[in-house]
C-alpha cells in the first residue's frame, strides 16, 4: 500500500506526466518520503549529502542566512512545489534552510545523483524540470526586485495579494487566508522589522481594509489594495 500511495503521488505530479508507467515505478524505488511538524526543520543547504525535495503536503519557509546571521525568507511553498539543489550542482556560497510552518508536512526527496541520472536517461523528464526551474528563478526575481524597488507598505500589500492568489479563498472580491505565519515570519518576507510590519498590519485593519488574528487573515476587498 506504502509503494502504492508513492507511485500515486509521483504520477499525479505534473512534473513526472511525461514518464511511463515503470519509470514512474524506478522513480518510486529512489525515492524517499518523510513527515514533519510545525517548527522543524526540513533542510540545510550545507548538508554533505544534496538532495532535491518535493513538497506533498503543508507549507515550509525557505530561510536565507547571510554572514552576519541575519535571517531572511527567501520562499513560502506550498504542496507540489520543489526545492533544494535545483540547479543540480552544490552552490558552497548558498546558506539556507527549510522549516515547517504549518502542523502536517510531508516531503518526497531524491539524491541528486540519482535525479541526475534519472534526467539523462529521460529527456521530456530534463525538458520539464527545466521549465519548473526556471519559473521557480523568474518569481525569486519578480521577488527581489519588489524588495528592492518598493516601500515597505507597498511589500506587505503585494505579498498579501500573492498569497491570496496562490492559497486565499475567494467569496467574489473578498479573500480568507489561513494564517500560518508569524508576524516575525511577516516581518522576515517583506524585509522589515517586525515592529513595523506590526505596524503595518494595524494600519491596514484600522482602515478596515483586513482582519487578522492568530488563525486567519480577511482581505476585505482585494480590489481596494
Amino acid at each position: 500500500m506504502y509503494e502504492e500511495l508513492k507511485y500515486w503521488y509521483l504520477r499525479d505530479h505534473k512534473l513526472f506526466w511525461t514518464l511511463s508507467m515503470s519509470q514512474i515505478k524506478q522513480l518510486c524505488i529512489i525515492t524517499g518520503f518523510k513527515t514533519a511538524k510545525k517548527g522543524d526543520t526540513i533542510y540545510f543547504s550545507s548538508s554533505d549529502v544534496p538532495r532535491i525535495f518535493l513538497l506533498k503536503k503543508g507549507n515550509i519557509k525557505i530561510v536565507s542566512v547571510d554572514d552576519e546571521g541575519n535571517e531572511t525568507i527567501k520562499e513560502i511553498l506550498q504542496k507540489g512545489d520543489l526545492f533544494g539543489e535545483l540547479t543540480l550542482e552544490k552552490d558552497l556560497e548558498v546558506n539556507e534552510y527549510a522549516k515547517a510552518l504549518t502542523e502536517e508536512v510531508s516531503i518526497c526527496s531524491f539524491l541528486m545523483s540519482d535525479f541526475e541520472e534519472l534526467i539523462l536517461k529521460n529527456p521530456s523528464l530534463a525538458l520539464t524540470y527545466t521549465k519548473f526551474v526556471g519559473l521557480k528563478m523568474k518569481r525569486l526575481k519578480n521577488s527581489y526586485s519588489n524588495l528592492v524597488s518598493k516601500d515597505a507598505k507597498t511589500r506587505l500589500i503585494t505579498f498579501l495579494k500573492d498569497w491570496s492568489k496562490r492559497e486565499g479563498v475567494f467569496n467574489g472580491n473578498q479573500v480568507t487566508l489561513e494564517n500560518y505565519l508569524t508576524q516575525t515570519d511577516i516581518a522576515q518576507i517583506i524585509c522589515t522589522s517586525r515592529q513595523t510590519a506590526t505596524q503595518l498590519m494595524n494600519e491596514l485593519e484600522e482602515k478596515g481594509l483586513i482582519h487578522y488574528n492568530r488563525k486567519q487573515i480577511m482581505i476585505g476587498d482585494i480590489s481596494q489594495f
